[in-house]
């Protein structure tokens, strides 16, 4: 029979360890089969505003609508039945529980993003009849990985595009033009290349300066952006050359496209240096056949059709 010290003991030991479970910085949520709570620690009671008195003996699902019932319960099955713990990370879920987050270096964040661990409890038996949530706020984490991806997506951009017109530049639309010819041999689906150039575009340079010049580039440029749809593929190739991939389109849809396109043109004015500036531009168009061998020859048969356009008296598309 145990003595006075020893109860003491014991008694001072689960104080402590209650005292623990209270106060460390992660949710503590326990549960049994019939997802009841039994255990609410002052992290969940702080972070939800809902005290102990409010949860304890209900379930998880009633307390929490929010949180996805067959979700839930699909990750916690296994845990009962084969005894092992889950895991959940914030990149996975964001979060369990929706927890407003106060922090002023990630004051930005919408929300607490949290990674979560479910446990066993098994009794004196080896049953598992309970099982433990924990809940951990990773916040910080989170909001440093997403702003370092950004700052990765946004230099992977700016090594992607034409940093004048803000469409892509020649070396990476050069590789969709590859892997759009790669296609067109694997799938055998229509596509057509555009090139276009800007009509006297010297004598634009020459006249006005290049200033000027720059913003004629820009304007042609959104003008391009306007027509294109999102799967069509617009560059920059150099200077006042641009090309043009449109996906799952033959020549006659291209034609359309050009002549649309060509017709905006001719009817913008660019206001620039206190200047208005008209200008026109040529196209050529290339419907990709099994014949063209590669994208080289490709763009070659394109640049042909172009100048076929120019020396027809530009402000014109030849398809070829």
């Amino acid at each position: 029979m145990a003595n006075n010290a020893e109860m003491n003991k014991f008694f001072d030991d689960v104080h402590w360890l209650m005292d623990i479970l209270q106060n460390i910085d992660a949710g503590l949520v326990v549960m049994n089969k019939k997802y009841e709570i039994e255990l609410w620690n002052s992290f969940m009671q702080n972070h939800s505003g809902k005290s102990p008195e409010k949860v304890l003996n209900r379930s998880i699902f009633a307390v929490f609508p929010e949180l996805s019932e067959a979700w839930f319960k699909h990750k916690a099955q296994s845990v009962f039945v084969l005894q092992n713990a889950t895991f959940t990370t914030w990149e996975q879920r964001p979060y369990l529980f929706r927890f407003p987050h106060y922090r002023p270096i990630t004051g930005s964040a919408e929300h607490m993003y949290q990674n979560s661990t479910i446990i066993p409890l098994p009794d004196p038996k080896g049953l598992v009849e309970h099982i433990c949530l924990i809940v951990y706020d990773v916040t910080d984490t989170a909001v440093n990985k997403m702003a370092q991806q950004q700052a990765n997506d946004q230099l992977q951009n700016l090594s992607r595009l034409d940093h004048l017109t803000g469409l892509f530049n020649r070396g990476y639309w050069e590789l969709r033009l590859i892997q759009e010819f790669k296609r067109f041999d694997r799938y055998d689906q229509p596509s057509s290349l555009i090139m276009l150039d800007i009509d006297h575009f010297k004598k634009v340079n020459d006249t006005y300066g290049h200033t000027v010049g720059d913003d004629v580039i820009r304007q042609v440029s959104r003008a391009l952006k306007e027509q294109v749809r999102d799967l069509d593929i617009a560059g920059r190739y150099g200077g006042e050359e641009f090309g043009i991939i449109l996906t799952n389109t033959n020549s006659a849809g291209a034609a359309i496209f050009a002549e649309r396109l060509r017709i905006t043109i001719e009817n913008m004015v660019v206001y620039s240096e206190g200047q208005q500036v008209r200008f026109t531009v040529s196209l050529g168009i290339s419907q990709l056949t099994e014949n063209i061998t590669d994208h080289r020859g490709w763009i070659e048969k394109a640049d042909q059709a172009l100048y076929k356009s120019k020396e027809g008296g530009r402000n014109r598309f030849t398809i070829i």
